[in-house]
């Protein structure tokens, strides 16, 4: 009897290693597959992805309605990108060595969704290059004028938006960040 049982518990501990197998070669092919994936990322289907959630979430059924909100949707969604590079960092440039360049000049990894504009990549190239404070203060505030250019075509782009959406439809787009 005492044998039976362990047989039994053995042969299940067996099971349980082979599916626990076959789990995690299962896993690691899902994983393989969304690296795939991800290296054949389409910005234009993420962007008609995005558009297509935010008209069902703001309940636009009518297409003609639609056609004539979706260019102020994107025109905010823009600008946002436009501040947000500017902003928040995104658009800060990478510099790694690379692997063939022994001279470590290193090469760009930024994501050109968020390319940081010319304000931006000047003022960077002055950090980097460690210049005087008096010549960095100047591309500060270049740098600083056009985020406040830029966070000012956000607020107009909003404000068109807000004015073509019913209060429910604001209260969904406030949701969804398109609107304060």
């Amino acid at each position: 009897m005492m044998l039976n049982q362990r047989l039994a518990i053995y042969g299940m501990a067996a099971a349980l290693c082979v599916h626990a197998g076959m789990l995690a070669a299962q896993d690691n092919n899902a994983e393989n597959a969304a690296r795939r994936n991800r290296s054949n990322f389409d910005p234009a289907q993420f962007q008609q992805r995005m558009l297509d959630n935010v008209k069902t979430q703001l309940a636009f059924t009518n297409d003609v309605e639609w056609s004539a909100v979706q260019p102020l949707v994107q025109a905010v969604v823009d600008a946002r990108r436009e501040t947000m590079s500017q902003g928040m960092g995104f658009g800060r440039m990478s510099r790694r060595p690379s692997e063939g360049n022994a001279g470590g000049s290193g090469e760009s990894r930024a994501n050109p969704a968020f390319k940081p504009g010319p304000e931006a990549e000047s003022l960077q190239k002055l950090i980097d290059d460690k210049v005087p404070a008096a010549e960095i203060k100047g591309a500060l505030e270049k740098y600083r004028a056009a985020r406040k250019d830029k966070e000012a075509k956000l607020a107009t782009a909003q404000e068109n938006l807000r004015k073509v959406l019913t209060v429910r439809q604001e209260a969904q787009a406030a949701l969804l960040g398109l609107v304060p």
